[in-house]
């Protein structure tokens, strides 16, 4: 690893730089995996990436927000799915169904999404930023409840169907990093049909 060595990332011989957001995302990923999260620093990414500080800020916020990607968009994707939803589908459906297509990749992408979500969920020093992203991430769900059940995005309900959903689709990652040959969309269909169930079948 680079950061118990001392050495740095540096610029490949005849590499270009990057000049793309997905591409430095890219390249941000195989040094966390060479020398850990912690022990890659911005300045590493931006000099493997033949690129400057400042430029590497025009793409992204900070270390952790190169984690996350095009969050943002992603929000404003799960929105779109659930304003889709058709009306006659019930309310616990219309979300599986959203769910599911928010979380489907090309197979390409998978392993870039598993590293992804490993660092999401395994990175003790990313928990402070998740927990505030999955607020967002929860206030899509919420506001979807409300509306569908005619209350306030505050009320008890709507409030409890976004965290059940947030904590069912953790949960079905979680379990998706443990099987590295289980297929996310199924665990993930599989995890809502139980929350839309109930357990008191057990």
């Amino acid at each position: 690893m680079a950061g118990q060595s001392g050495k740095r990332a540096v610029v490949r011989a005849g590499r270009p730089p990057v000049s793309s957001r997905s591409a430095l995302e890219r390249l941000g990923f195989e040094l966390f995996a060479r020398q850990g999260f912690d022990g890659t620093t911005v300045d590493d990414i931006a000099a493997a990436a033949g690129i400057g500080r400042r430029t590497f800020f025009r793409y992204f916020a900070s270390k952790n927000d190169l984690v996350w990607g095009d969050f943002e968009e992603q929000l404003v994707r799960l929105e779109g799915l659930l304003a889709e939803a058709d009306p006659g589908t019930s309310m616990m459906d219309a979300l599986r169904h959203a769910v599911v297509e928010f979380n489907r990749f090309d197979p390409a992408e998978v392993p870039w999404h598993r590293q992804r979500m490993e660092l999401i969920l395994r990175v003790p020093t990313l928990q402070a930023d998740s927990t505030l992203r999955y607020a967002s991430w929860r206030e899509v769900v919420t506001r979807y409840a409300a509306t569908r059940t005619g209350q306030p995005d505050s009320a008890m309900l709507p409030r409890l169907v976004g965290h059940a959903v947030l904590a069912t689709c953790i949960a079905a990652y979680e379990h998706w990093l443990m099987e590295t040959d289980a297929d996310l969309g199924r665990l993930l269909d599989a995890a809502m049909r139980e929350l839309t169930a109930g357990f008191g079948r057990y």
